[in-house]
């Protein structure tokens, strides 16, 4: 396929002020997320984030006692790398999540707390392009995401949440799922990518159990390859890219 016939990805929408970022594990938004986030909060819009787990099971080596801490952490540290504040854990079990009910009540109550505009969350799908097997927690947070979107503007659906002072919101305009293999739209990542390497950078016990190879070259080669190769369908400039879901 030439240049010339690849489909190119259109810009983000860009008139909204708040996004809320809703992922399985910490380092979720990271791998390749949090330079569109930098840029976002550098424009002066409002991102938070939401984990459904502390990523307590991710790190064979250390008990889920002490990971979970320790990722904690780890989190609050990168996303404050990229300008995000509102940090929030849900407390379900890593590796175990489960699709239904108990997480979309979660994630519609948060998207009542938060009243974005912009959802994200993390590939939703079976596979990552049909050659990698997703893990259950992105599918089953993504799945969860996506519905919660339409939970959090029907008071009829979660009435519990009223009761516990959580009025509907109704504003959610897109979901943007991350990591997509069908992306539609991107985000140009040059103004953000160095603070979403060192975003990544922040996670370092988990990158550090990941791989041998020193823990900046990996970040660095990993988040500007994947910009670059996005960046083909996006005028030839590092991106960001996102499936974008209107409601």
């Amino acid at each position: 396929m030439t240049e010339s016939t690849i489909t190119q990805l259109q810009p983000m929408p860009d008139d909204w002020q708040r996004a809320l970022a809703v992922v399985a594990h910490p380092d979720d938004l990271e791998y390749g997320c949090s330079a569109a986030i930098a840029a976002w909060t550098e424009a002066g819009r409002e991102i938070s984030y939401v984990l459904a787990t502390r990523g307590e099971a991710g790190i064979d080596t250390v008990e889920p006692e002490r990971c979970g801490p320790l990722r904690e952490r780890e989190q609050r540290a990168s996303a404050a790398v990229v300008g995000v504040s509102a940090v929030e854990f849900l407390g379900h079990r890593d590796g175990v999540i489960e699709y239904g009910t108990a997480l979309r009540r979660d994630i519609a109550a948060a998207i009542r707390r938060y009243r974005p505009e912009l959802v994200i969350t993390l590939n939703h799908r079976d596979t990552w392009g049909g050659v990698a097997w997703n893990t259950p927690d992105h599918v089953a947070v993504g799945r969860a995401t996506l519905d919660a979107a339409g939970d959090a503007g029907n008071r009829w659906i979660f009435p519990e949440l009223v009761e516990q002072g959580l009025e509907p919101w109704n504003g959610v305009r897109w979901v943007a799922v991350a990591g997509s293999t069908t992306p539609t739209h991107a985000v140009d990542a040059a103004p953000g990518l160095e603070r979403g390497i060192r975003s990544l950078l922040e996670h370092r016990a988990y990158i550090e159990a990941l791989t041998d190879e020193d823990p900046e070259t990996y970040v660095r080669n990993f988040l500007t390859g994947i910009a670059r190769e996005v960046g083909k369908r996006f005028g030839d400039k590092p991106a960001v890219a996102f499936e974008l879901f209107p409601r």
